[in-house]
């Protein structure tokens, strides 16, 4: 299977309920990560490198930053005269402002599939942080002839996003024999990644059918049905780095373990890179009194004061004396003289006065909502 026989369709919306205050004005895609990336760089990434050269962004609402960010698909390569990069704008049977659920998505946007040429349709949601070689995960369909590949990850389930599918019994060929929604679970288990991968035929033929008799759960529905009925295999990616975004927790711990050098190099593999919007910058500038220990720091920062084991998008400003620690500062954030901060997430233009002391812990980092003045 090539590439381009492909259809990318990646879903910016689904599950942004997890992050709070970080997706109020924004999609879960538009969600910045590790200091100059978006969450839909991922997912866009994987597809480009892969040779996907068709990709349909589906979006909800909210999404004027994703916009921004993805504009033509230029930064991906997909800026083309055939097919390339495709925002598809919300929609429902119900409603020409939202859909209310994967079914209504991708029922809305039929059209796109029916005038796509390629033969099969590659899924993939936003809150999966991972670096996978997808061609391999097309010569498994084929080896397997699958009605339907998923791709999974050996984990900790998790519990704070609803319809997470677990693959209960694998066959020792991967074909899934056994699988259910949210089971109780303690320990490591094999669930979904929500990145699936079918003849597109099938996906329009299952989704009318679901439709048309008003189902709302895509999981329950069509993907536990087909796995009772059909040939439905999983694709392990463990041995990939895999971040499941479900919660502030979450998006916190797995920013903070790209603090350690061989996780971060796992992830952004060179031979596979992750694209992204690049906004020029200026060098960081440092200084005298500057200090920094253990951290990510992005292009067009000002340092003067200390920060350790931090992550620091562009231009981040960090007055004479002050100490941060343990924290993500996002686009624009200042933090004044003498303030000291630790375990902070503090979204865009977040302005911390001279002399502020707010710290929140490892088990509970505070969120600062975009352009909030302390």
């Amino acid at each position: 299977m090539n590439g381009k026989n492909v259809l990318g369709m990646i879903f910016a919306n689904i599950h942004e309920e997890a992050l709070g205050s970080l997706t109020d004005l924004r999609t879960m895609g538009s969600v910045p990560f590790c200091s100059r990336y978006r969450l839909i760089d991922f997912p866009l990434s994987n597809m480009v490198e892969s040779g996907v050269t068709k990709i349909g962004v589906v979006t909800n609402a909210n999404f004027n930053s994703l916009m921004d960010h993805v504009g033509t698909g230029k930064p991906w390569d997909l800026s083309r005269k055939t097919d390339g990069l495709f925002l598809l704008p919300p929609f429902a049977s119900n409603s020409v402002t939202m859909w209310g659920n994967r079914i209504d998505a991708i029922f809305g946007n039929m059209n796109f599939l029916d005038h796509s040429n390629q033969e099969y349709v590659l899924m993939s949601d936003c809150n999966h942080v991972l670096n996978i070689d997808f061609e391999k995960v097309f010569d498994a369909h084929e080896k397997n002839n699958a009605d339907i590949t998923i791709v999974g990850v050996k984990a900790k389930k998790p519990t704070s996003i609803s319809s997470v599918l677990v693959f209960d019994k694998v066959n020792s060929d991967g074909k899934i024999e056994e699988a259910s929604l949210d089971p109780d679970a303690n320990g490591d288990v094999f669930y979904s990644c929500n990145i699936l991968l079918m003849k597109k035929y099938m996906l329009e033929s299952l989704v009318a059918t679901a439709h048309s008799k008003n189902e709302v759960s895509f999981q329950r529905s069509i993907i536990l049905d087909c796995i009772a009925n059909k040939n439905v295999y999983a694709y392990d990616a463990t041995d990939c780095f895999v971040g499941t975004i479900d919660s502030i927790q979450s998006y916190y711990d797995i920013s903070m373990t790209l603090l350690c050098k061989d996780t971060k190099n796992k992830l952004f593999n060179p031979s596979r890179p992750i694209y992204t919007k690049e906004r020029d910058d200026m060098p960081t500038l440092y200084g005298p009194e500057g200090k920094v220990v253990g951290a990510l720091v992005a292009d067009g920062c000002e340092i003067k004061g200390t920060v350790e084991n931090c992550i620091l998008f562009k231009g981040v400003k960090i007055e004479k004396g002050a100490v941060v620690k343990n924290s993500i500062l996002m686009q624009d954030t200042v933090v004044g003289e003498g303030a000291k901060i630790n375990y902070i997430i503090a979204d865009k233009n977040v302005n911390i006065k001279s002399g502020v002391e707010l710290s929140g812990a490892a088990n509970f980092p505070v969120c600062l909502s975009k352009d909030t003045r302390i």
